[in-house]
């Protein structure tokens, strides 16, 4: 199922609903079939987000090592796309929504 995240400061972000409802519970809300992200707490979302995003960039980072590309004897392994590039259209429609102090629904 598709969730659309609206905002009067950006264009709408259409994800998938486990990366909506994973995003979601990053900055402490809850995927319902109707939701609100007040402006006033857009700071502390964007403040939960970014953090889970250096953790994850550290994470991957670390593991990055345990991936034997080119080298004889190993299978290639694709590195999966982290959180950084999946979560950045959600976060750009935070800031955005921050700087003009509108709300971010979805469900309506």
């Amino acid at each position: 199922m598709l969730i659309t995240f609206k905002c009067r400061s950006a264009p709408d972000v259409v994800m998938l609903e486990n990366l909506a409802q994973y995003l979601l519970g990053i900055i402490g809300k809850r995927l319902g079939p109707r939701g609100v992200i007040n402006h006033d707490e857009l700071g502390v979302a964007i403040s939960k987000l970014e953090a889970a995003i250096v953790t994850d960039k550290q994470e991957r980072a670390e593991h990055e090592g345990h991936f034997h590309e080119g080298e004889e004897g190993h299978d290639t392994h694709e590195i999966p796309i982290g959180l950084a590039q999946r979560a950045f259209p959600f976060l750009d429609m935070l800031r955005a929504a921050q700087k003009e102090n509108t709300d971010i629904v979805w469900g309506i």
